[in-house]
């Protein structure tokens, strides 16, 4: 997640905008109709992925389809006074593909700091470094000089030592170290004295796919992430009194916390009720850590796209489990570790239990798929495998929002392993249709409309590009538009035709097919039409594809004594659901409702009949989801 404001909007003209489209998407050349369901705009990359086999039009992945994988063993020293960060990592890298490959794309993501790099927000000048600094690796085990590696900002070309044919693996062996930062913080960093948060710390191999090969776009603090599912064994070594909280499960717990703890974090692990596994008092007897010079914690993560890790002397721990899938009895632990002097952060575990919950039995009722998810009291709001980072708020609302919207990326990105550099809207729009479900699911009190506003002022206008538009060509508020409330609405919209159930057996569909690899969007699509067993394309084309904005309208009202029709004029383009509240005199009121297929047939009117107890007083047009850019002609009154 990204955070964005007004302040960010940069505006373009329309000449400029078509160009952007035109080349960034390469919708100058689309194949469309190929076969009867694949009437969307394609680009000729995603065709020439249909001819070789790798995806199909179905949205299942092809008979041909393959992706590259990697084990990474990381041995990682963290100094916390000097903020040093150095590390040695083995790494076995699987070439699936049918292509032979003379190079090796990696990411150095702590290259945003360094000096000279390209970057959407600024650095602090005491936090800009000399970046990652590579002093020996080696190449199947034979010694190679780091200055033939080729690094540009957050990117790194090493040459193959020979090369590296289709379905053979290459051992690779890396010295790395930098400087973590201070301030600055852009989703890693230090949060206070005695307390960080460590992401991307370590060089890892780009991802090669299908579709464009390497992913070769530098990192610059906007865009987020893609990267292969791969295996991981990490050592983290830091002082006596530190903590580790990290993705994958802790292999050596007894070797690196004191047997109070250990049973406390044993006992959350098998049942319902949160508790501390570290208090305040165990902060101040120094009762918390094997009183080693250094300790060495154990983390283990299979089948994941990425390993963070968070340390701490001073953080206090809660903790808590639940069943999260009936037919096996497996459990999930969930955590919350802050500073105890944010009062405002006891709440997290709550709330974090119950998005947990929320994600396994009522939205999107998919068993949580991994064995914990850590909350930490950090300076962001960004998620990671099995962890989120998220500042401490004093407004309780705000806190849900931001907990339950973290952690349903738990699914989109990371379970289903999306391009978030490419294709923002695929892991950002899932976790705000996830925030707005799932808080009054928290609390039935609130209701979260996080992004309507925004749209609702800005859609139609010269920076509203349409959500297929690559993100890596947006930035400010074309970027939030288009990652944030706009996806989430068409999910909502398509939730709303097809119902609860049939929507989830669709998207049930798209996850089964999809778990593990990378779905692009045409896989997206034809997967939910699939799932559904209804075509869809008629939607997807208009609200991801088209330009447009929403706008209903009141155009007629007509009675004869308690029998009303009244016409809805649709004056924009966009196809949003008909919500028409009629208050009545007598104090009672009646919702009309109509869904999205009402605009199906590209007819401009909709006519709503309906009898009434009492005279009508007034009529509104709209609901909280229903995008509208123009309120005025919105309300009726006789």
């Amino acid at each position: 997640m990204f955070t964005f404001t007004t302040q960010n909007i940069h505006v373009m003209s329309r000449f400029i905008i078509i160009c952007v489209l035109a080349l960034s998407t390469g919708w100058n050349s689309f194949s469309t109709k190929a076969q009867a369901q694949d009437t969307l705009p394609t680009p000729r990359n995603i065709v020439q992925a249909y001819e070789k086999g790798t995806r199909q039009r179905n949205g299942l992945p092809g008979p041909n389809y393959w992706q590259n994988r990697a084990r990474y063993d990381i041995d990682v020293y963290f100094t916390p006074e000097t903020r040093l960060i150095a590390g040695k990592e083995s790494i076995i890298y699987v070439n699936n593909s049918p292509d032979t490959l003379h190079y090796l794309w990696f990411k150095l993501y702590p290259n945003f700091y360094q000096r000279g790099a390209i970057r959407s927000s600024a650095v602090l000048p005491q936090d800009l470094t000399d970046g990652v600094q590579i002093s020996a690796y080696r190449f199947n085990g034979v010694e190679q000089d780091p200055g033939r590696l080729t690094i540009q900002g957050t990117n790194m070309i090493m040459p193959a030592g020979k090369p590296l044919f289709p379905h053979d693996s290459v051992h690779i062996e890396l010295n790395f170290s930098y400087e973590l930062n201070k301030t600055s913080h852009q989703r890693t960093g230090e949060i206070e004295e005695g307390a960080y948060f460590v992401a991307y710390f370590f060089p890892r191999i780009a991802v090669y796919d299908d579709i464009d090969g390497w992913n070769t776009f530098p990192y610059n603090g906007l865009q987020e992430f893609y990267n292969d599912f791969c295996d991981f064994d990490v050592r983290i070594h830091v002082p006596d009194g530190y903590v580790v909280w990290a993705t994958g499960n802790l292999m050596n717990a007894q070797e690196v916390l004191q047997p109070h703890i250990v049973q406390r974090l044993h006992a959350a692990e098998t049942q319902d009720d949160i508790r501390f596994i570290i208090d305040s008092l165990d902060l101040q007897r120094h009762q918390v850590t094997q009183h080693h010079p250094m300790n060495v914690w154990h983390y283990v993560a299979d089948d994941v796209t990425d390993f963070v890790f968070a340390t701490s002397n001073r953080y206090v721990w809660q903790s808590t489990s639940l069943v999260v899938d009936p037919s096996t009895g497996r459990r999930t632990r969930v955590d919350a570790v802050y500073d105890p002097r944010h009062t405002d952060y006891a709440e997290v575990i709550y709330f974090a239990r119950k998005t947990v919950e929320g994600i396994s039995y009522f939205f999107p009722r998919w068993p949580y798929p991994y064995p914990h998810e850590t909350v930490v009291d950090g300076l962001d709001q960004m998620e990671y495998p099995m962890m989120v980072n998220d500042n401490p708020l004093t407004n309780r609302a705000s806190t849900i929002e931001l907990t339950d919207h973290e952690i349903f990326h738990t699914l989109f990105p990371f379970y289903m392993g999306t391009n978030e550099t490419k294709y923002a809207w695929m892991d950002e729009g899932w976790a705000t249709i996830g925030e707005w479900i799932l808080t009054p699911y928290i609390d039935s009190t609130i209701h979260d409309p996080y992004g309507m506003s925004a749209y609702d002022k800005l859609a139609g206008t010269e920076i509203d590009l349409p959500i297929m538009t690559l993100s890596t060509q947006e930035e400010g508020a074309d970027y939030y538009l288009n990652s944030y409330p706009k996806p989430a609405m068409g999910y909502l919209y398509i939730r709303d035709m097809l119902g609860d159930s049939l929507f989830l057996k669709a998207l049930h569909h798209y996850m089964q097919a999809w778990h593990g690899k990378h779905p692009m969007p045409y896989d997206f699509f034809y997967c939910m039409n699939a799932g559904a067993g209804k075509n869809l394309n008629w939607f997807w084309e208009k609200w991801f594809f088209d330009t447009g904005f929403p706008d209903l309208a009141i155009d007629q009202v007509t009675h004869h004594g308690n029998r009303f029709k009244v016409v809805i004029q649709m004056i924009g383009n966009k196809p949003v659901p008909v919500d028409l509240r009629v208050f009545m005199q007598n104090g009672d009121s009646l919702h009309v409702h109509r869904d999205i297929s009402c605009w199906e047939k590209g007819n401009r009117q909709v006519e709503l009949s309906f009898r009434v107890a009492s005279p009508v007083v007034r009529m509104e047009l709209g609901g909280l989801y229903d995008a509208d850019v123009n309120p005025n002609n919105n309300v009726w009154k006789p």
